[in-house]
């Protein structure tokens, strides 16, 4: 662990050994979970580049009180293995939709949809729990405010309140990402 930490402390003093040592211990590991997620060898090198770029700029986003580097490393590799593999399969998603799509539907319109849909689920994922809930409940569960507040044990007005809050955090993030 004390390793970790000098090395990390290494890493944010721009130690460009330090980068190459973590590179020499720990990239076959980065790079067998990558391919073992995508099964793509090409995908598997450039998210292993990904992982240490990340380290490099990033040194501080490793904290060792959390655990050691190899964990996050290896955590950090999984995950963006993993996004891959699903931004990959709404890519065939919408191919497939675009082949059985009705022609008066524009291409456009189904690849906006889908972006749009994937940033409302992350916008909301990132709410605040009790906003999260409240919006959930309203929107993708279908209740009615009514049966929303009594399933939380809330007042309706508090309800719509959090709903309100929830969709204005929702919009707020959605116009910081275009504005990005």
């Amino acid at each position: 662990m004390d390793g970790d930490i000098r090395l990390r402390q290494r890493l944010a003093a721009g130690d460009d050994g330090a980068l190459r040592q973590a590179y020499d211990h720990f990239s076959s590991l980065v790079h067998t979970l990558a391919l073992q997620v995508t099964r793509r060898r090409e995908v598997a090198e450039e998210i292993t580049q990904d992982v240490f770029v990340h380290l490099w700029e990033n040194p501080y986003a490793f904290d060792p009180s959390r655990g050691t580097l190899r964990t996050w490393l290896a955590m950090l590799s999984h995950r963006r293995a993993v996004d891959w593999v699903r931004k990959e399969e709404r890519r065939r998603r919408l191919l497939d939709a675009v082949e059985h799509a009705e022609p008066a539907v524009p291409i456009i319109d189904v690849i906006i949809a889908d972006e749009t849909e994937v940033r409302v689920r992350h916008a909301v994922a990132a709410l605040p729990q009790r906003l999260r809930e409240a919006v959930e409940l309203a929107y993708y569960r279908g209740r009615t405010y009514q049966q929303a507040a009594i399933e939380l044990g809330l007042p309706e007005g508090t309800l719509k309140s959090r709903i309100r809050t929830g969709l204005r955090c929702i919009a707020d993030t959605l116009a910081e990402e275009e504005s990005v």
